[in-house]
């Protein structure tokens, strides 16, 4: 029996144990599981240096290095991110609804863990932390596949919480890490349907499809971000200027990082150029169509691919509109179904926008970076859910739920 075969066996049984977790319980294991991270900050630094150091070797630089790497504030905030779970409502028992019918029974509807949770992510170590603490509140038995390039981070926070959480006297089995990181453990766990009751990826797009084509577990997919911003003909051009600025620079590595950017005829020739210098001081390279590369030439002619692409990188696309219309078409089409953001003083656009823009989360006036558990107010995230059925959006505690119907009778018999 494989190894990962093994690992469905003990999340199965341990998560029956953990549904019956009491809050207090919970949270008392978040809190230890923190201040575990808190103390151990130099054991995690040094493995993550290890995988840095590996990264570097293999080519991996810029924004997907930046992804990687951990550092005291990193810790700090991962470590937060535990305690702002703990003091998040548990949602597990809650009762939906309840109703009496006509026959006299009661019935009504209970919030209840999922039960075993696959996550197969790449290299952000942070998702290991919030995964183990969104799993752990929820009631859910979580198996972690990392990517290569962060194992040995990863196998240091698994370390330090398995002991944490072993000291509350919950099983270690609650949060297991796959340390082999072949392609053949990843697709086992993708057919673990016997013991796994959902897979998560996070990632690109590529582990994205890969997961959605090859597993036999219910899928949530999430992460994949071409998202987009658009600069209405009635938009403050400063703000344009600045939430683009925001939302390709501050974390280019992440899926809620602005890829593309569409700006209005008339008034792409006012528009595109305090946007470009904002960029170009950031070192972003912009590419645009003939209309944007005449007004500045030294931007990079676009193709087709790069209507579709997300870099992940200090590259974003540009392309002039007509009108909304188009824009929203055009997002409609090329968009993964994450972000899009429209800058406009003019109301009945802004409505437009938000009910025509097909993705999970639609802004007006703001940047694309607050696609965000933490910035929604969950604590953390288990992921961004770019499909519509179960979960949209940020993935919080609810979002690791299931329901179950719970009836009360007092002898009823159907005929």
């Amino acid at each position: 029996m494989s190894s990962v075969v093994v690992m469905g066996e003990k999340a199965k049984k341990v998560s029956y144990s953990l549904a019956k977790l009491s809050t207090i319980e919970k949270n008392e294991a978040l809190i230890k599981a923190s201040n575990a991270i808190l103390d151990n900050k130099e054991e995690i630094i040094k493995a993550n240096e290890i995988d840095l150091k590996e990264a570097r070797e293999k080519g991996i630089k810029g924004a997907l290095l930046d992804r990687l790497a951990l550092n005291e504030d990193r810790i700090n905030s991962m470590a937060e991110g535990l305690k702002d779970i703990a003091l998040l409502d548990d949602p597990i028992g809650e009762v939906i609804s309840m109703k009496k019918r006509a026959n006299g029974l009661v019935i009504g509807q209970k919030r209840v863990p999922l039960g075993v949770i696959g996550i197969i992510y790449e290299a952000r170590p942070n998702v290991t932390v919030d995964g183990f603490g969104l799993c752990l509140k929820t009631g859910n038995a979580v198996i972690l596949k990392g990517g290569k390039e962060a194992i040995n981070s990863n196998r240091a926070i698994i370390s330090i919480i398995q002991k944490a959480i072993e000291e509350c006297g919950i099983s270690k089995d609650a949060v297991q890490l796959i340390e082999d990181t072949s392609r053949e453990s990843t697709i086992e766990l993708m057919k673990l349907n016997k013991y796994l009751d959902v897979l998560i990826p996070r990632g690109g797009a590529g582990l994205i499809k890969s997961v959605v084509e090859n597993s036999t577990v219910p899928v949530i997919e999430t992460g994949a971000g071409n998202c987009h911003i658009y600069v209405d003909n009635d938009a403050d051009i400063d703000m344009a200027v600045s939430i683009v600025t925001n939302a390709k620079t501050t974390r280019p590595g992440v899926c809620n990082s602005a890829e593309k950017l569409l700006i209005h005829k008339d008034i792409v020739e006012k528009a595109i150029k305090p946007i470009y210098e904002s960029l170009k001081e950031k070192n972003v390279e912009v590419r645009g169509d003939e209309i944007v590369r005449k007004l500045v030439p030294e931007i990079l002619q676009a193709t087709e691919e790069d209507w579709k692409e997300e870099y992940l990188d200090y590259i974003i696309a540009v392309k002039t509109v007509n009108s909304i219309d188009e824009a929203i078409e055009h997002i409609n089409e090329y968009s993964t179904k994450h972000s899009e953001a429209i800058i406009t003083n003019n109301y009945f656009n802004s409505q437009r926008f938000l009910d025509e823009v097909d993705s999970a989360a639609v802004y007006v006036n703001a940047s694309t970076r607050f696609t965000d558990g933490s910035e929604f107010g969950f604590g953390a995230e288990i992921g961004i859910s770019t499909q519509k059925l179960h979960a949209r959006g940020p993935m919080g505690l609810k979002e690791l739920t299931s329901t179950k119907y719970i009836i009360y009778g007092n002898g009823q018999s159907r005929n």
